[in-house]
């Protein structure tokens, strides 16, 4: 596994550090976060910078809560609406609006939209053909999270509902300090009027910390 630092690369497109056979889009908590530990500690791969990666002793989580892996009802969107996201790096990707997912916690009703990569991508990585891309903000971020927002993805539903597990969400690779990725920016309508402690917490540089 290697990233793929190409226009092509699903790296690019989600600045995230996905390798090729994927355990992105995986509801198992475990292969998740063990795929994620094992990314940042290969030097080819990780998105810390030279003095957090000798530092590194992995990422820091919230603990697991089940009230964040809700069933949500799966609206497929009818066309075919393809939106150009804005990234980190001030230049745009493109997605298509793939549907809206609507859930409930804490009695709250909330939704995020879900998207797939343009055509054009998928066509060079046809092996991401079957996961959305669900960037979101929400109300912990810039304190607890990363300002910017994290991100999760999931399987392609089969019917009208689907498995959102907030514990998968992730930070972007841009979280990690570096400038070398363009990871898209949540849209305004998944900023969620909620507290979601489930997840990846914000990145703390351990070498910082070590030079106050």
């Amino acid at each position: 596994m290697k990233f793929l630092l190409a226009v092509i690369s699903f790296c690019v497109l989600l600045g995230c550090t996905t390798p090729r056979t994927t355990f992105y889009g995986t509801s198992d908590l475990k292969t998740f976060r063990d795929g994620r530990d094992a990314e940042f500690r290969n030097k080819t791969e990780s998105p810390l910078s030279e003095s957090d990666f000798e530092m590194f002793d992995g990422l820091d989580y919230f603990p697991v809560d089940q009230k964040f892996r809700v069933q949500a009802k799966f609206e497929k969107s009818s066309g075919e609406e393809v939106i150009k996201m804005p990234t980190s790096s001030g230049t745009e990707k493109t997605f298509r609006k793939f549907g809206v997912l609507k859930f409930e916690i804490d009695g709250k009703p909330l939704e995020l939209t879900a998207f797939q990569l343009d055509p054009e991508s998928l066509r060079s990585i046809p092996e991401y053909a079957d996961l959305l891309f669900i960037p979101f903000k929400d109300q912990t971020n810039g304190d607890e999270t990363y300002g910017g927002g994290r991100y999760i993805d999931i399987k392609i539903p089969d019917g009208d509902s689907a498995v959102i597990d907030l514990n998968l969400a992730y930070n972007p690779s841009c979280a990690y300090g570096t400038n070398r990725y363009n990871c898209p920016i949540p849209p305004v309508e998944n900023h969620l009027p909620a507290a979601v402690r489930a997840g990846e917490k914000a990145f703390l540089s351990p070498s910082a910390a070590k030079s106050e």
